[in-house]
């Protein structure tokens, strides 16, 4: 029963996080659904750009748990001033690590061609790949300022902002795309600046909402323009750069998968885009769960209750792996018919996208498991480790491994896939070890 209680927690506080991250995902949906329609090559171009975009994007999320760590920590302290410093702080490093990570791209947009993708793919994502790094600035701000609010427990009404710019994303997609109510067709480059401006309106809506909540007075900033804490920031990048670094190798290990997909053929890049947006969709239930772990356990170590920790590893490890057989299920049943209702008249991009979604039912478990480890870990402000373990699984085993089945056996490009289920199995059981002996202060 202590079981239970504790997952009945720990998924009323997941319940609007996973509502949250499905909606988000749902914008990627929407661009690939839409850009479809525009041809194998756009929709290639699109999942070119937005690998290479990912990258940095996720490092900076990654680098951004730390004001989840930290606020949930100063709340289960009841240090209101601590998680005032903490929001205003995150939200300039928000803004310093978006910024450095947009003019990387900006710079490195020259290179896209020289990776070996096809030349026509790569010289039509070019300008699309500038507009949606620009999105890294805002993007990045306003997820430092949701997981502030979230690790205070006001999960809905971030969450209602962020739904209402999903939507407004999602009509100027129809605006810009294919130039609607006299707006003019932009096409693929439409896609991104729907991004560009739905990442703006969510941060200045988020300000409004601090300004206006009096709820809210006492736990975020009372004033934003002040001088920098410069050892603050510090401490933040210390628990949030190797947290980055773990999130890297493992979106990295997918992005290097859809550049080794992109020597194989556009139509199995194409595939991968399908494929992804899926497996991301349905990831975003564990990923939804393990942010509540990371905020129940920092709780539970501000206020030093932790000599029941192990009640929370197990009952976050039981709720992730109902989840996760549940959507493992469903892609092993109906992964061909998902793939078939992306683009039409492409048989071979629709034939490699079932082949890699029943890979990606197959490692559902295993991939819950350890981004659940890791929310817990966060909790307990163990964040280089992972990162090491994250290294070795992904980039030591299965990004060679994939490459092996891919390029050296009969296999094909499904093997690239299989080399990602066997990191993600590696990196789990690791992670829930080091988890399970961790000695929490």
């Amino acid at each position: 029963m202590t079981i239970l209680k504790e997952s009945k927690t720990i998924f009323t506080l997941a319940l609007p996080l996973i509502i949250g991250q499905i909606g988000q995902m749902l914008l990627g949906l929407v661009d690939s659904v839409m850009v479809a329609k525009l041809g194998v090559t756009e929709l290639a171009a699109l999942t070119l750009a937005n690998n290479l975009f990912y990258v940095p994007f996720v490092f900076g999320i990654g680098i951004m748990t730390c004001v989840s760590i930290c606020t949930s920590t100063a709340k289960g302290a009841g240090d209101a001033a601590e998680a005032r410093s903490v929001c205003r702080n995150g939200a300039y490093l928000s803004l310093l690590v978006g910024t450095v990570f947009f003019l990387i791209a900006w710079l490195g947009n020259a290179w896209i061609e020289r990776i070996g993708q096809d030349p026509v793919v790569a010289n039509r994502s070019r300008e699309f790949f500038v507009i949606i790094s620009a999105s890294l600035i805002p993007g990045l701000v306003g997820i430092s300022l949701k997981n502030h609010v979230d690790a205070l427990d006001r999960m809905w009404t971030a969450f209602t902002i962020s739904m209402a710019t999903v939507l407004l994303n999602i009509f100027l997609n129809w605006l810009l795309i294919y130039g609607n109510m006299g707006a003019p067709a932009m096409g693929l480059e439409g896609a991104g600046y729907a991004t560009l401006i739905s990442r703006i309106v969510l941060v200045i809506a988020m300000l409004v909402w601090f300004s206006m909540d009096k709820n809210l007075a006492e736990w975020t900033p009372y004033r934003w323009l002040t001088r920098i804490d410069t050892e603050k920031i510090k401490s933040l990048l210390k628990l949030g750069f190797p947290a980055g670094l773990q999130t890297l190798t493992e979106v990295g290990a997918f992005v290097m998968s859809g550049i080794m997909l992109g020597w194989v053929s556009k139509e199995a890049l194409a595939a991968q885009q399908i494929a992804l947006v899926c497996a991301s969709i349905a990831f975003m239930i564990p990923l939804g769960i393990s942010i509540a772990l990371t905020i129940r356990v920092g709780e539970k170590v501000g206020q030093k209750l932790t000599s029941n920790i192990r009640t929370t590893y197990l009952s976050g490890w039981i709720l992730t792996a109902i989840f996760s057989t549940l959507t493992a299920i469903t892609f092993l049943l109906y992964g061909g018919q998902m793939a078939e209702q992306f683009i039409d008249h492409a048989p071979v991009v629709i034939s490699y996208a079932t082949s890699f979604l029943v890979v990606a039912g197959i490692f559902q478990i295993v991939d819950g498991q350890q981004v659940a480890s890791i929310g817990m870990l966060r909790g307990l402000q163990d964040t280089s480790t992972p990162a090491i373990i994250g290294f070795f699984s992904y980039w030591i085993i299965g990004i060679p491994f994939g490459y092996w089945l891919a390029f050296h056996t009969s296999i094909g490009g499904v093997g690239i896939w299989w080399g990602l289920a066997l990191g993600l199995t590696v990196a789990s059981v690791l992670l829930a070890v080091r988890l399970w002996y961790f000695k929490v202060r």
